[in-house]
């Protein structure tokens, strides 16, 4: 059966300007919608609606086909049954076969995972519904200002939804409410189709963590979902498979960001020997290694020359240095491991595949890295990364065996 799934993201965003390309855990929100669903058993085929271009390179570098929206059903009044409808259409035309269900997934709600996307599928492909969404249970108690008046206006203001305020059961005596997380819904097309809502016939409920329920509206909900994704994403490291090249800042990264001026002026700093070691390591392994640091400053490039790594420092804008180096070099930057600390930091985590921050961080930097060390920097946070990218003997197949 083909179960087709489609990720409506629309360029234009009032609330949060391109929210669908906003990184949480380090990963573009449509990426990390697409991901879910090339994950998800019961998916077939995955398609990004969208206007806008950036959007679309970055879905097709994600894995999923595009649908080019056009401007008719792109505005901030379009439905997303418009958006699946039209991309309904278009990936017939492409692929010259008809999707038996369709999926709606939507990539601002950032921890959707593969087993919800499976269980609204699952809902209808086997269990038998028309229609299918993601619900987490709630007990809360609604309540709705009336007409006449504010909710602080006593009786006359406020009224209980789903609850008598005269009479406030206890949890385990009241009936099971869910909450519609926003998060994923499924259809037979056939139906969604005659519909055109994406709740017809017999709706199943599937229930999913309330922990993970959340939906990126404003920039309040961004900075949320940024605060929890190193506790609700699942741990995933790089490996040596996944990059070309590894770009190390220095201060807070490679020291503890702490430096001792002498009377003459001049700067010491203490690095970890055990970085020393992991970078050697990843220097056999064949991958290009970079130093790039904002501070002009001879401890760097005397750092940088005993660890034999090229190193560009006094630079004012790093991004535009990285990209720079990567196309000298032939790297694609997706398949660059970039290793910050601080806000500094940021424009080239949005640059690279695979942004890493060290555990002593600045918040804002772990909130946008794609992994966080458990290591502070300047004791041993890079040596715990080579560690993640040739494992714990530092080696590859394509390193000696490193002397004992």
């Amino acid at each position: 059966m083909t179960v087709l799934a489609v990720i409506p993201a629309r360029g234009g965003s009032k609330g949060v300007p391109a929210k669908n390309l906003a990184p949480v855990g380090g990963v573009p929100l449509v990426v990390r919608a697409v991901r879910a669903c090339l994950a998800a058993r019961r998916v077939t085929d995955v398609v990004v609606s969208t206007d806008d271009a950036a959007i679309a390179d970055a879905a097709r570098s994600a894995g999923a086909e595009v649908v080019l929206r056009p401007a008719a059903i792109a505005g901030d009044t379009a439905t997303s049954e418009a958006a699946v409808l039209h991309a309904m259409d278009a990936y017939g035309a492409m692929r010259g076969k008809t999707a038996e269900v369709v999926l709606l997934v939507q990539c601002t709600s950032p921890f959707i995972t593969a087993d919800d996307l499976d269980g609204v599928a699952g809902a209808v492909t086997e269990d038998g519904a028309d229609s299918a969404l993601t619900v987490a249970p709630t007990h809360g108690f609604i309540w709705r200002r009336d007409s006449a008046g504010s909710a602080d206006a006593g009786d006359s203001g406020g009224y209980g939804v789903n609850h008598d305020k005269s009479n406030r059961p206890r949890r385990q005596d009241r009936p099971q409410e869910y909450l519609e997380t926003g998060a994923a819904y499924a259809m037979r097309a056939e139906g969604f189709r005659e519909a055109r809502h994406r709740f017809f016939g017999h709706t199943a409920l599937v229930a999913t963590d309330p922990a993970r329920v959340l939906e990126i509206d404003d920039p309040h909900d961004l900075a949320r979902a940024r605060a929890l994704a190193p506790l609700l994403d699942p741990a995933v490291l790089p490996t040596y498979d996944d990059i070309d090249a590894v770009v190390l800042d220095f201060d807070g990264t490679q020291t503890d960001d702490k430096v001792f001026v002498d009377s003459d002026g001049r700067e010491m700093v203490a690095v970890h020997r055990g970085d020393g070691l992991g970078i050697a390591a990843l220097r056999r392994s064949e991958l290009k290694l970079l130093i790039l640091s904002t501070e002009q400053n001879p401890v760097v490039a005397a750092r940088a020359r005993k660890l034999q790594v090229p190193v560009l420092h006094g630079i004012d804008r790093k991004d535009l240095a990285l990209k720079q180096w990567c196309d000298e070099h032939g790297i694609a930057p997706e398949r660059v491991l970039y290793v910050g600390n601080d806000v500094n930091d940021l424009p080239c985590f949005g640059l690279v595949g695979w942004p890493v921050a060290v555990a002593s961080a600045h918040d804002a930097v772990r909130a946008a890295a794609r992994a966080v060390t458990t290591t502070p920097g300047g004791e041993g946070a890079i040596r715990e990364i080579a560690a993640w990218i040739l494992g714990p003997g530092l080696q590859t197949p394509h390193t000696p065996t490193l002397n004992k």
